[in-house]
């Protein structure tokens, strides 16, 4: 079992102080995350290439979006540089900086481009529970297995059930189930709102709810053999890893 937490890459002193303070406290935790937000100047590979340093297993997110389709790619020098071996790709929203070039294709397109360009590379692909039906997210799935994908990470699940019914589906893939807390009222809108997110009849907005959750679904990753990927987006990092695992 696997175990990877997202940083968030404020910045790079902030990405340091984030790395060192996991690998000291929480020794469970395998691997790290990175995701690549425009909001902030420091790209995923570039705060990857810092934490390898540190953590050692990190996965910068890749933006299919932002990848030109008929020019070299750009960070993957920094990636093999770095000593990095897994990368996720990801579709990637449009920017809202109209500066930003954005590129018409799709997760799949670039998956197929860095398996061909550098095999020796992991590479994973998202998958969201929620964004389409199961079926319909199973045929996108099966699409990335096509292009090369080598796993998945998903979006958070927020009903076992739900994810037991994609690990069926799955059973053969390697996968990292997603989990982030939703503890406001506002984090519970956008989550139903933009993301699509049904959440259970049983489902409360405090950290006890989203950390008996996660100890659920670790228990079910550790008897399946399976992998997790933890985001503790806008919450203390010890107040919801701790005593996870």
């Amino acid at each position: 079992m696997r175990i990877s937490v997202e940083l968030v890459p404020r910045s790079q002193a902030a990405i340091v102080r984030d790395a060192h303070f996991i690998r000291e406290r929480f020794g469970w935790v395998t691997m790290l995350n990175i995701p690549d937000l425009l909001r902030f100047p420091l790209r995923s590979w570039d705060a990857c290439s810092v934490t390898a340093s540190i953590y050692g297993p990190s996965v910068p997110h890749v933006r299919a979006v932002d990848v030109p389709p008929h020019k070299p790619l750009a960070m993957l020098e920094t990636i093999l540089s770095a000593g990095l071996k897994e990368i996720l790709v990801v579709s990637g929203d449009p920017p809202h900086d109209f500066g930003h070039v954005a590129y018409p294709q799709s997760s799949v397109d670039v998956i197929r481009r860095f398996k061909r360009e550098c095999p020796q590379l992991l590479v994973y692909a998202a998958l969201d529970p929620y964004r389409q039906g199961i079926r319909a997210e199973c045929d996108y799935v099966a699409r990335k297995i096509e292009a090369g994908a080598d796993g998945f990470f998903t979006q958070p699940f927020f009903d076992l059930r739900l994810l037991e019914m994609y690990a069926e589906q799955l059973e053969k893939q390697v996968v990292f189930w997603g989990l982030t807390p939703i503890v406001t009222e506002g984090a519970r809108a956008y989550w139903e709102t933009t993301n699509k997110v049904v959440l259970p009849r049983s489902f409360r907005p405090t950290m006890e709810w989203n950390r008996e959750f996660a100890r659920d679904v670790l228990r079910f990753v550790k008897f399946n053999d399976s992998n997790a990927y933890l985001m503790p987006i806008r919450v203390d990092l010890a107040e919801y890893l701790d005593g996870l695992m």
